[in-house]
C-alpha cells in the first residue's frame, strides 16, 4: 500500500535501511527499489501493509489496484465490477476516467504531430537543395538524355544522389538525439526532485535506432522525388543550350 510517512534519513540508496516515523512511532524499513510516481511531488513511499501494523494496528486499505490480463475489455470489466460493488457504496474506475482524459493519448498525438512537422520541414529542405543542384546540372542532364538516358534512369540518378547524404544525416541525427536525450531528460527529472530510471531514458533499442537512422534516407528520397520528376520530363532540346 502507499503511505506518506516522515523520513528520518536523507540520501539513502536502494538496499539501505532507514527509519520512518508513522504517527509518532518509528518503523524501520529497507529500501528494495524505486518507483516512478510523480503524485504529490514524488513523496509517496510504497510499503507493505504488514510493515505498518506495529505503528497503525487498525490500518485499513482505502483503495485497491487491479491488474487485468492482456486482452481483457477494461470498460466491460469496470461496468460489471461496479454492478457488483454498488450495494457496498463503492465504485471502480479506470485511470482514464480519473482526470476525464488520457494524458498518454494527448502526448502521443502531440508527438506524432511534431514528428510529422519535422519530417515535412526536412523533406522541404531536401527538395530545395535538390532543385538547386538539378538546375546547376541541367546541361549535363541534356547530354545524358541525348546519349539515350531514359526518364526512369534520370529519376534514379537524381534520387540516388541524395541516398548517401540522407544516410549520413540520419545516423548523425540519431547519435546527436540520443546524446541530447541522455543529457536533458535526467536533468529535467533532477530539477523536479525525481531520479528517472534507465527504462524511462533508454526508450529505443538497437532495431528502433537503426530504423530512425534509415529514416533520414527515406526523407531524402521523399524530398527528391519532385525535382527528379521534373528532370525526367525536361526535353533534351531545352536542356542542352542551358549553361
Amino acid at each position: 500500500m502507499a503511505a506518506t510517512p516522515v523520513l528520518t534519513a536523507a540520501g539513502a540508496e536502494v538496499g539501505d535501511t532507514i527509519t520512518l516515523t508513522v504517527q509518532g512511532k518509528p518503523v524501520p524499513v529497507r529500501i528494495v527499489g524505486e518507483v516512478r510516481d510523480t503524485s504529490e511531488g514524488g513523496t509517496h513511499v510504497f510499503i507493505d501493509a504488514a510493515t505498518l501494523k506495529s505503528a497503525v494496528p487498525d490500518l485499513k486499505p482505502t483503495s485497491y489496484s487491479i491488474d487485468l490480463k492482456a486482452g481483457t475489455d477494461t470498460d466491460a470489466y469496470i461496468k460489471t465490477l461496479n454492478a457488483a460493488l454498488k450495494p457496498l457504496g463503492v465504485s471502480a474506475t479506470g485511470d482514464k476516467y480519473v482526470n476525464g482524459s488520457d494524458p498518454v493519448t494527448v502526448l502521443n498525438a502531440l508527438t506524432a504531430f511534431l514528428t510529422a512537422l519535422l519530417v515535412s520541414v526536412a523533406a522541404l529542405g531536401v527538395l530545395g537543395g535538390v532543385v538547386l543542384d538539378t538546375h546547376e546540372r541541367i546541361r549535363d542532364l541534356g547530354v545524358h538524355k541525348a546519349l539515350g538516358m531514359t526518364p526512369r534512369q534520370t529519376v534514379a540518378m537524381v534520387v540516388t544522389s541524395v541516398v548517401l547524404p540522407g544516410l549520413v544525416g540520419g545516423a548523425l541525427g540519431v547519435w546527436l538525439g540520443v546524446a541530447v536525450l541522455d543529457a536533458v531528460v535526467p536533468a529535467m527529472g533532477r530539477s523536479t526532485g525525481l531520479r528517472l530510471p534507465g527504462s524511462v531514458i533508454a526508450v529505443y533499442g538497437a532495431p528502433q535506432l537503426l530504423l530512425l537512422a534509415l529514416a533520414g534516407t527515406a526523407i531524402a528520397v521523399l524530398g527528391s522525388l519532385l525535382p527528379a520528376g521534373w528532370a525526367a520530363r525536361i526535353r533534351t532540346a531545352a536542356a542542352l543550350p542551358t549553361e
